[in-house]
């Protein structure tokens, strides 16, 4: 122990002033903390879009769902009632949830799911967060239909590190179905194929003008000469990199996830499942009628959704067209090619904190995760339950395991009551076997092995993961979270990571820092952070039909020492198994 010896000066009257104001200020922000009561309501809604009506599932008969405002510092407490026919469960998707798994989600790591007619109440404090998040069904396919906003707007009294906007509006990029997404999961799962492609993308639940009985509906969003506006752009799709954009107008983005960045301006951004990015947008053009649109960036060689979902920026000075009496049609946008990986790279690679960060440089844990597809041959290629290529079964892994999710219990109840049998801990920190990662792999290669493993690490060790893609199957972009924390991006790049290389170009500046990233199709992406949310953590691909074949896998952080690193115990009304 370090005592240090203190002079104690008499203070002046300023002083004393300043101390109590100080004070004050302190006792003020935490008296402004507020609890917010919400109850979430999951029930089928008739929802009609191209065309057709269909018994959707949402919460409070709202698609998408209720975006929940809050302040950093406030606390959530929201009742979900499942009034639906499936399992459910609901995840605050960025939330650090400190001490408090119970409260993050995911079906069977964390808890087990609401079953139909049951309830449980999640409770949640915002700390040292401040951004635009999301809120997410974790069981199944649910989240196709049962999502929304969760903005953090700072605590009382502090300003954005940017403008003032005028005004801020939440952007959420979808997937649509004309079907019953659950249906969509299930045949995937029976026939071992790919999942069918969405129908449509949306803005905001609304597809907009290039689709089929959706015009009426497109979304506007009205806006005056000169304003600033702030975007909160939230990639909400099931299983697709979006490109967007809004035709002739700059986009500077300032934030992404739930942490600011440098400013930079940009006419497009790519953004991933999962997350979010804020933009500043101006609307500095001549008065008139401009589409915000969003499509794929598809980087893998699979078939995608390759349609755009449009919503209108009007300004409210735009002249009307006097001949028909109607608007004039609105300026297009110039998004990128499908498939122009130059372009999402380049963008990427220009997200960076605002200044200099404290990035862990002795590192406890060195991870290297491939990640990516396989195939599981099956005895009876080509039969109805073997329709991927070439009559096997579609996998995906991390390290080459599979990841099973348990049924019996959630891996934090089983941790915590000292259940045996329901997982291990013996997730390999390297591939089993070393290869060509992004060449010709050999086909002995392309099938995982399936298991429950977890990552054990202690509190407050440091952690590094660098995350392979491979190119068994596809090369891809590969969005991955990681549950109950924020990780710093310190570098990516194409081919196979070469530690004596490409950890000298490391940023350890200023990297961003996020909860969910892409790995480069055919690259890597390294990520660091310090493990000290006590817990498991699912870490997973935010492609929602990589998640179903096993691209998973969950962190065991051990209690520290003390109250304030140890896991909170387990509500009441955790639901049962």
């Amino acid at each position: 122990m370090v005592l240090l010896k203190l002079t104690v000066k008499p203070w002046s009257s300023s002083c004393l002033l300043l101390g109590l104001f100080v004070f004050i200020a302190l006792l003020a922000s935490l008296s402004d903390a507020e609890i917010h009561y919400h109850e979430f309501v999951v029930q089928a809604k008739p929802v009609k879009r191209l065309c057709r009506t269909h018994n959707t599932i949402t919460v409070n008969g709202q698609f998408p769902g209720p975006t929940l405002e809050v302040r950093d510092g406030d606390t959530l407490i929201i009742k979900a009632i499942n009034n639906a026919r499936y399992n459910v469960t609901l995840h605050w998707h960025g939330i650090h949830q400190l001490r408090n798994p119970w409260a993050d989600g995911p079906e069977f790591v964390t808890q087990c799911p609401i079953r139909p007619g049951q309830s449980y109440t999640y409770r949640f404090t915002i700390e040292n967060q401040e951004g635009t998040l999301w809120w997410h069904a974790h069981s199944r396919w649910m989240r196709a239909t049962v999502y929304g906003a969760l903005i953090i707007y700072p605590r009382l009294g502090v300003p954005y590190p940017f403008p003032m906007p005028k005004k801020e509006i939440p952007i959420l990029l979808g997937e649509w179905w004309d079907r019953n997404p659950m249906d969509v999961q299930k045949l995937a799962i029976f026939t071992g194929a790919a999942p069918n492609v969405s129908d449509a993308y949306t803005i905001n639940g609304q597809p907009g003008d290039l689709y089929r009985c959706s015009s009426k509906e497109t979304v506007r969003f009205p806006v005056e000469s000169g304003e600033t506006i702030l975007l909160r752009v939230i990639n909400s799709a099931m299983n697709q990199e979006l490109f967007f954009g809004v035709a002739n107008h700059k986009l500077t983005v300032v934030g992404v996830d739930s942490s600011y960045t440098k400013p930079f301006t940009t006419s497009v951004i790519m953004i991933g499942p999962g997350q979010t990015t804020n933009v500043l947008l101006k609307a500095d053009q001549p008065p008139g009628r401009y589409y915000m649109a969003a499509h794929a960036y598809n980087s893998a060689n699979a078939p995608f959704d390759n349609t755009t979902t449009t919503a209108i920026l009007e300004y409210k000075s735009a002249p009307c067209n006097a001949k028909k009496g109607k608007s004039s049609t609105p300026i297009f946008p110039q998004l990128p090619g499908f498939n122009d990986t130059a372009t999402a790279t380049a963008y990427t690679a220009q997200v960076k904190s605002p200044t200099q960060v404290e990035v862990p440089t002795v590192i406890d844990h060195n991870l290297f995760f491939t990640v990516g597809l396989g195939l599981n041959n099956c005895s009876n290629p080509n039969s109805p339950r073997c329709q991927g290529p070439n009559g096997t079964r579609f996998a995906a892994s991390i390290n080459n395991v599979s990841f099973v999710f348990p049924r019996t219990n959630s891996l934090m109840q089983a941790y915590y009551q000292g259940q045996p049998g329901v997982f291990t801990t013996d997730f390999p920190p390297v591939p089993p076997v070393q290869f060509d990662y992004t060449g010709n792999v050999s086909r002995g290669l392309w099938q995982p092995s399936k298991g429950t493993k977890l990552y054990k690490l202690k509190y407050g060790s440091t952690v590094q993961i660098v995350l392979q893609d491979t190119s068994i199957v596809t090369v891809e972009d590969h969005p991955m979270h990681l549950h109950g924390y924020e990780f710093y991006v310190v570098g990516m790049g194409f081919g196979n990571f070469n530690p004596s290389r490409d950890t000298a170009k490391f940023n350890l500046i200023d990297p961003p820092k996020r909860n969910t990233i892409g790995t480069p199709p055919g690259g890597w992406v390294a990520i660091r952070f310090v493990a000290n949310n006590p817990g498991i953590w699912l870490m997973h691909c935010h492609i929602d039909s990589h998640l179903t074949w096993g691209l998973a896998m969950s962190f065991l952080v051990e209690n520290g020492v003390g109250k304030l690193q140890t896991v909170q115990p387990p509500p009441l009304d955790l639901p049962r198994c």
